[in-house]
């Protein structure tokens, strides 16, 4: 659909909603009403053509006594995956002009629909509102609006009598677009910012099919692809997937087949989907649509698919799919995609924060990659930065790029422009993730850089200001196909170890000065331990008040008097006289424990990370780096951690080209000689 009919067609219905539902919904409410009955116009427009036929059937069929189950029988006649069995459509519905009639007529055209289409129904609850819209007769407006000629629902065009085209078809996509759009556009007016939750512009799905096919387009075979998305929206990217796959299978005289997955938790966009799958002429498909939560109610357990194209929710809390799974708390996990057995832990976490789920879903992605086919699976997901470095060695987050990158699945990301989406003008990236690398790419990475690769939109939708068109496409195609002779100011290339590092926990002893003072022992009382303020009254008689400057001799003359006073010397005692009788001194010998060993000062601890493409590796760090400047300093072995990060700035850093001295001089002497005489004139009449 070109540009022009398409935004003829979002004026339309935004129209729609102004002229008939003021006065009865919020704004905020519009949607509740107009996107229902936007897929039901589409059903009908779809059905219009052979609506007679399926009547004339039906009744045939009834006068054989066969009224049961006609459904299957009707959809063929229909030539279509639904039908609706009602004698009348929404243009005959028109000419009601009595309310009470009108009303029970379109309850009666929405219970004619099949089955398949009743959940859609369900989902969309329109029949809520039917009441409401009789009352104030707005249903009639309503459906006389919907079906005004000039405009096609359909996904077949609209001819002249000559059989040129008069008004184009409107296809899969672009009504799931249209969809979207009049979502953005109804909470850009009430200030809500959800709509790009789930919606990927045209233009990202493209270039994310395009890195998901065009890499394996010689591998492709006559054969059946499984194409899943975990959190699909409108079904977008399944529709792009599928014909992005099937273009380059044709070009390659290849014969595949299809078959398309998604799973989604939204009402509105759930029903679009299975409608779009419906239109489509997929009903075996639109099953494959589920509802519900992929993280806490996976409908795909233990399925496999060769392509998986998603962008995941982020930035959002997760704690309703702990309730979901029964009120647990984040450690009480046990699911096999998120918890696994990997680097000799039967317990690895790959669970990010409670306030950031995209992790999930690409960690839910790759426990459905294939292993037994040659090409394995290919993954291509949106990610803000987060996923890219946040959280420590030994956190979810970490442990996740750790797996993908130590079992050689990262592929590529590519850094996209800002202000992409609609909601939202922070950076975004795609990850490329493969079980089955090409040869070439083995144990490498690479990094593209596209922030600049971008053409600027004439109107600004929502956030979104710029576009990747169809020649940055190509271009971010080019560099990936060019891999390590690519343009290094937009692509670079590294080994898998680059993004690795030690966490290294640095200690430093505890250094405790001893002092028995009259004040420390005045203190001490407040313990009501008769018996150790007894002690350490002793203890100053024999030591005296002086500060001494080794703990670990102290303790031991201390443990020699109180065994000829025959008191105790508890944890908890000794405790207590660390609490009133020392303090940290960096003069003092160390505090050795009962091993010998130096206990470490808290307070002075560090720690460093120390890239695993250290030459020498940590000990080589730690001679070089860290005990030049702290001697006394000691790797805690207990401490070291494997984690994984990535740093597009790291790679990519721009500094800003400094102006010559010469040129801010002359610019300086060319603003006084514009103001020469300025002031002269202004405090001139000041006497």
């Amino acid at each position: 659909m070109n540009q022009a009919t398409y935004n003829s067609l979002k004026a339309f219905i935004w129209g729609i909603a102004n002229d008939c539902l003021v006065d009865v919904y919020d704004v905020g409410d519009y949607r509740k009403i107009i996107l229902p009955f936007f897929v039901i116009r589409r059903f009908d427009a779809v059905l219009e053509e052979k609506h007679d036929d399926v009547i004339k059937a039906k009744k045939e069929y009834e006068k054989k006594g066969l009224s049961v189950d006609l459904d299957p029988a009707l959809c063929a006649i229909a030539g279509q995956a639904f039908v609706n069995k009602c004698d009348y459509t929404l243009t005959d519905l028109k000419s009601r002009t009595n309310q009470q009639q009108l009303k029970r007529d379109f309850n009666n055209y929405l219970d004619g629909f099949s089955q398949n289409v009743q959940e859609i129904l369900n989902k969309f609850k329109i029949r809520n509102e039917i009441d409401r819209l009789s009352e104030q007769d707005r249903l009639g407006l309503l459906i006389e609006k919907f079906v005004d000629p000039r405009y096609n629902f359909s996904n077949k065009p609209v001819f002249n009598e000559d059989g040129s085209v008069r008004i184009e078809e409107l296809d899969n996509h672009t009504m799931g677009s249209l969809f979207e759009e009049v979502i953005r556009m109804f909470n850009e007016e009430t200030n809500v910012t959800d709509a790009g939750r789930h919606f990927t512009p045209r233009d990202i799905v493209e270039l994310m099919a395009d890195l998901a096919f065009i890499p394996v387009q010689d591998k492709i075979q006559s054969t059946t692809y499984r194409i899943y998305d975990g959190a699909c929206g409108t079904g977008g990217m399944l529709t792009v997937g599928e014909d992005h796959i099937k273009l380059l299978a044709a070009r390659r005289q290849k014969n595949v087949s299809i078959k398309l997955f998604g799973q989604e938790n939204a009402d509105e966009t759930y029903a679009i989907a299975r409608a779009d799958m419906l239109v489509k002429g997929e009903g075996a498909q639109a099953n494959n649509i589920r509802f519900g939560s992929t993280i806490s109610d996976d409908k795909f357990a233990r399925e496999e698919f060769d392509f998986m194209l998603s962008n995941p929710p982020f930035g959002t809390s997760w704690k309703s799919e702990l309730k979901a799974w029964g009120n647990i708390k984040k450690e009480d996990i046990t699911d096999p995609r998120f918890i696994i057995e990997y680097a000799g832990d039967p317990e690895y976490s790959l669970i990010p924060d409670i306030g950031d789920p995209q992790m999930l879903f690409l960690a839910n992605n790759i426990n459905k990659m294939k292993t037994s086919t040659d090409l394995g699976s290919r993954i291509v997901e949106v990610h803000n930065g987060s996923s890219l470095f946040t959280g420590k060695a030994g956190s979810g987050p970490s442990n996740l790029r750790r797996y993908i990158i130590e079992q050689d699945m990262l592929e590529t990301i590519v850094a996209l422009p800002e202000n992409m989406f609609y909601n939202t003008g922070i950076g975004t990236f795609l990850w490329v993730v493969t079980n089955k690398k090409d040869i070439k790419r083995k144990g490498k990475v690479q990094l593209i850089d596209a922030t600049l690769m971008k053409s600027s939109l004439r109107k600004n939708l929502g956030s979104k200001n710029c576009e990747v068109d169809l020649d940055i496409r190509k271009q971010i195609i080019d560099l990936y196909l060019a891999f390590t002779d690519a343009d290094e100011r937009f692509s670079k290339v590294f080994d898998n170890e680059e993004f690795g590092y030690w966490s290294v926990g640095i200690a430093r002893p505890l250094r405790l000065a001893v002092e028995i003072s009259v004040a420390n022992l005045e203190l001490l009382k407040k313990e009501k331990d008769d018996e150790l303020n007894a002690l350490m009254l002793k203890a100053q008689e024999k030591l005296g008040s002086t500060p001494l400057m080794d703990f670990n001799v102290f303790i031991k003359k201390l443990s020699t008097l109180a065994d000829n006073e025959n008191v105790r010397l508890t944890s908890k005692r000794l405790k207590t006289i660390r609490t009133y009788f020392t303090k940290v001194d960096e003069n003092a010998e160390p505090v050795l424990d009962k091993d010998g060993k130096p206990e470490i000062d808290k307070n002075l601890g560090d720690t460093e990370q120390i890239p695993l493409t250290y030459a020498g590796g940590i000990n080589a760090f730690f001679e070089a780096e860290v005990k030049p400047y702290v001697p006394d300093a000691w790797v805690d072995e207990k401490s070291v951690v494997l984690g994984y990060e990535l740093s597009f700035t790291k790679y990519f850093y721009k500094p800003v080209e400094l102006r010559e001295p010469t040129d801010i001089i002359a610019d300086i002497q060319a603003i006084e000689a514009s103001t020469d005489g300025l002031l002269a004139s202004i405090i001139g009449g000041v006497n």
